[in-house]
């Protein structure tokens, strides 16, 4: 049995509405919300980045694997958001927490589903009996140009799995992944914010992907939808993952567990990620999951999860993720919202 050891999330305090948003550029404040299901979103303080992200959720992680951090093999954080482009961000979160110097660290790209990535990496280590634990981490503060579409979702959060095949709490069964060279999304070195092909980011880019790897991972395992507690997908709106949640034979009731993009926003990396610990806080022994991510460029990563009897034992070792988001929240004006995000740039 290998799957996930420990989990957890990191959700930041401050929020900025989307209606505030919306009313800055002269837009519709409730056609926003309606048309895109988004409330709110978090936003990075002013010193937090991918790297903080990812220390905190990794510390809630090892809460509640309670291992001895030295025996982690190996770290990968995924994100679209590194603070360095060229020194890996793992190396700064191995010296905060106790972990190596024999370990393997690398920094993943893959738009939102870099998270996934280092996930199945991490899984695939432990697999093949390379090593007993691996850390895989999916964390973001995401860019969206000021007045842009994305700037009413693009968030921050993040989320971290230990992988292990003793004490699991989440057994994974069954993986899938699905490719394709699909330009839909993208950002050039030296850019400060990402470009998106409008509405061509639905149909030829999210729900084929995410059509993709659902329907071989249901093959693959012989399994329908009805024969999972939860499912989740990867959330840049509040629409799309319950559209291809019913593309594919999901009900709502499936989804909402994990569905926090409408007051959390598209963290990227960490996007379905976070959803999926907020199911794990809630599962049940012999719940099944169903997981999908969707990164731009274009792909897809699936997973099933069993969750077995351990996990009951875990679930209040670390904070919840439903807690951190729905408790102690410090809404922004978009002045403040812009000064925390760097938008105001001056000429040099």
């Amino acid at each position: 049995m290998v799957g996930i050891v420990g989990y957890g999330a990191y959700v930041p305090r401050y929020r900025i509405k989307a209606e505030v948003i919306a009313k800055q550029w002269g837009a519709d404040p409730e056609a926003i919300t309606r048309g895109l299901q988004l409330y709110e979103k978090t936003v990075p303080g002013q010193d937090e980045d991918t790297i903080t992200i990812s220390v905190e959720a990794a510390r809630n992680a090892l809460r509640r694997a309670q291992i001895n951090p030295k025996e982690i093999g190996a770290v990968y954080i995924g994100s679209e958001s590194h603070p360095y482009a060229v020194k890996p961000s793992a190396t700064i979160l191995i010296d905060a927490l106790g972990i190596g110097p024999d370990v393997h660290v690398a920094s993943y790209e893959f738009a939102c589903k870099a998270g996934t990535e280092a996930m199945y990496v991490a899984y695939s280590h432990v697999k093949s009996g390379e090593m007993k634990y691996a850390l895989g981490i999916g964390a973001d503060t995401s860019q969206g140009a000021p007045g842009d579409a994305l700037e009413y979702s693009a968030s921050a959060g993040g989320a971290a799995f230990i992988m292990g095949s003793e004490h699991v709490i989440a057994e994974i069964l069954f993986t899938h992944s699905y490719t394709s060279d699909t330009p839909d999304f993208w950002r050039r070195e030296g850019e400060g914010y990402p470009r998106h092909g409008g509405r061509f980011t639905g149909d030829p880019a999210y729900f084929k992907h995410i059509m993709g790897a659902a329907t071989a991972l249901l093959e693959k395992s012989k399994l329908a939808p009805k024969d999972f507690k939860y499912a989740v997908f990867h959330m840049p709106n509040g629409k799309f993952p319950m559209e291809v949640g019913k593309r594919l034979g999901f009900t709502k009731e499936q989804i909402e567990t994990g569905w926090l993009v409408p007051w959390m926003g598209n963290t990227y990396s960490g996007s379905s990620p976070t959803g999926l610990t907020a199911i794990l806080d809630v599962a049940m022994p012999g719940d099944l999951i169903f997981m999908v991510s969707f990164g731009s460029g274009a792909g897809s990563d699936g997973f099933i999860y069993r969750v077995t009897d351990e996990d009951l034992h875990v679930h209040d070792r670390a904070p919840r993720t439903r807690q951190m988001l729905d408790n102690n929240k410090i809404h922004l004006n978009y002045g403040e919202y812009a000064k925390f995000r760097r938008k105001i740039k001056l000429n040099e």
